[in-house]
């Protein structure tokens, strides 16, 4: 907590409906946010059993200065993944942070199995466990409005929640927050469903929090701010936000296409970023303490039954849900994308996942790996409306292949075959950018297989014009990876990431009463690292064992050729420089 020497925890057991509170001063080291998450995780995971074993913990924890400076908007959820079976972590915005931190709670861990489907209500003075039979099969977004309309009243509240796919324990389900926000990848919604729950609101209390030194405090929010919002970087998040990035990895030769097929996509005009703000735009939101707005809302009208009878809707766009639903399947305008956007969200499927089972699938039934027998239906790149089936079915998951395809790229090929063309490193299905080394080893050594763990994909734009060094790419990869966990710890959005360098925080820091010195953040930034290493190991991960599908490796990246071979030593340089980092925090290794 702020100016306090504790971090504040929330257990809640829904086995045994019990809950507890604990403060404690041994985590304060971990700072806040995926440090704090990490260390839960670590103490709490049962590495001996499955993911979905009911035993397993989900934890949300926000960040060392949530709510109280500009763009300091996220929460982290840890968890094992069911996807990967390994490490999982994820984070959203909208008011989830801003609630909790309200609500008096640093982090929540919560564990066991509900009798029957619930929701948990969280506030500064309580916590029930609801009936959520009455939801069962509700799509998330109604699910939301259900909940608002049942509890009642107003306020500051926040609910998040998992749609069908979730209930089923889709490893590619999502968590749906605050309508317009996810906790996207590595499927939490199947970890909500192996526990019963449907849903989460937290409620913002009415308490105050003491800072040291007003004056200070508000220079330095004053000076944040400005920062934040004169800047041409973050502006760029304002007004066409991350959707520019199709025109431009398309030029460059990154964007995938028809499941990675091509990286350059003929009707690229007809899905950028341009084109949605001229022909769906409506607005632009933001999460709670954020003056960007980057939230991107496009709207779309589709007929729902013959004569003139046709209905509207509003939905979040950006660039991976853009690529993942647009050109990985050859979809090639933006109402078709939006549509298929709300489809899965509403299902409770992560986008990029879903849209490279969907890329999958298309190309494994025009090569003859599955048929109609699997499919009960004709695939092909471009057809919406198709798509759309297979997204339904997938939710339904009634027959073994949607069951599988719903599980991801990774089962469906290893029952159905097709795996040279699956799209998923370490289980994962592969972000939206292919530009090449930096990106391809940025997903198999991250931590949690993402673009955003060590920002890989940008460091091979960076260095595009100079000689390939090795040596430069990894150390710079691995650095990424470590100093992240600052960020993360805050937790500050990472568009924000240019704005809050480490001297930054510091500053940030102090404002609010916390002294550190640059040595102590960057020993700080080592140890979450460690811990969330060591939490791979423990589950039976290894890098250098990641094999790499052969269609990600044999699609240039950036108009450049991959040599697996390269991949392979690059690999194995990160796995040894993590080996060391464990080694020197090995005394604070949790025995299992």
């Amino acid at each position: 907590m702020i100016n306090e020497n504790f971090i504040k925890v929330l257990y809640i057991d829904l086995t045994n409906k019990k809950v507890k509170i604990d403060m404690r001063e041994d985590l304060r080291k971990y700072l806040g946010g995926v440090g704090v998450a990490t260390r839960l995780l670590e103490e709490n995971m049962r590495a001996d059993k499955e993911p979905l074993d009911p035993e397993q913990p989900i934890i949300f924890a926000i960040g060392a200065v949530s709510s109280v400076l500009p763009v300091m908007t996220k929460t982290v959820a840890m968890f094992i993944s069911p996807l990967t079976g390994e490490l999982g972590e994820s984070y959203a915005g909208g008011r989830l942070a801003y609630t909790l931190f309200n609500a008096g709670f640093d982090a929540v861990v919560i564990t066991g199995k509900a009798q029957k489907l619930s929701y948990i209500v969280i506030t500064d003075t309580n916590v029930e466990i609801k009936d959520a039979r009455s939801f069962a099969g509700i799509g998330a977004e109604s699910v939301g409005q259900f909940i608002r309309t049942v509890e009642g009243g107003s306020g500051k509240r926040s609910i998040i929640r998992i749609g069908p796919a979730g209930e089923k324990m889709s490893k590619i389900a999502n968590v749906n927050v605050d309508t317009y926000r996810h906790f996207g990848r590595l499927g939490l919604g199947a970890c909500f469903g192996s526990k019963n729950l449907k849903a989460i609101q937290v409620t913002a209390g009415d308490s105050t929090r003491p800072v040291p030194d007003l004056k200070k405090y508000f220079a330095t929010y004053r000076e944040l701010y400005d920062k934040v919002t004169n800047t041409t970087l973050m502006s760029k998040y304002h007004d066409l936000g991350t959707s520019i990035n199709v025109k431009v990895l398309n030029k460059i030769g990154a964007l995938p296409t028809r499941n990675l097929q091509q990286t350059e996509y003929e009707h690229v005009e007809e899905i950028s970023g341009e084109m949605f703000a001229e022909k769906n735009l409506v607005r632009k939101v933001a999460c709670v303490g954020c003056p960007i707005g980057c939230i991107h809302i496009g709207q779309v009208r589709r007929q729902f039954a013959e004569g003139y009878d046709y209905e509207s809707f509003n939905v979040s766009y950006d660039y991976e849900l853009i690529s993942a639903f647009g050109s990985l399947i050859g979809i090639d305008n933006t109402d078709d994308i939006l549509e298929l956007i709300s489809e899965a969200e509403e299902i409770g499927f992560d986008v990029i996942s879903g849209g490279c089972c969907l890329a999958w699938a298309t190309e494994a039934y025009l090569r003859g790996v599955i048929t109609d027998a699997e499919t009960q239906m004709p695939l092909k790149f471009g057809d919406k409306d198709t798509y759309v089936k297979v997204l339904r079915k997938m939710g339904e998951a009634k027959t073994d292949f949607y069951r599988s395809l719903a599980n991801g790229v990774s089962e469906v090929t290893e029952k159905y075959g097709g795996a040279d063309f699956g799209l998923q490193i370490a289980r994962n299905e592969m972000p939206q950018y292919h530009t090449g080394y930096g990106s391809i080893v940025g997903y198999v050594c991250g931590a949690r297989h993402s673009h955003l763990d060590n920002g890989g994909y940008s460091l091979d734009q960076k260095f595009k014009d100079q000689e390939f060094n090795k040596d430069v790419l990894i150390d710079n990869i691995f650095k990424e990876e470590v100093n992240r966990n600052i960020i993360n710890s805050a937790i500050a959005c990472l568009f924000a990431r240019s704005v809050y360098d480490n001297a930054t925080i510091l500053k940030a820091f102090a404002a609010l009463g916390v002294e550190m010195t640059e040595a102590e953040l960057a020993e700080t930034a080592e140890r979450i690292y460690a811990s969330k290493l060591r939490i791979k190991r423990r589950l039976g991960f290894n890098e250098c064992d990641v094999v790499v599908p052969k269609r990600i490796l044999e699609t240039e990246g950036m108009k450049r050729k991959i040599d697996p071979e390269i991949v392979k030593e690059l690999v194995l340089m990160f796995y040894n420089k993590n080996q060391q980092l464990m080694e020197k925090y090995k005394e604070e290794e949790i025995k299992a």
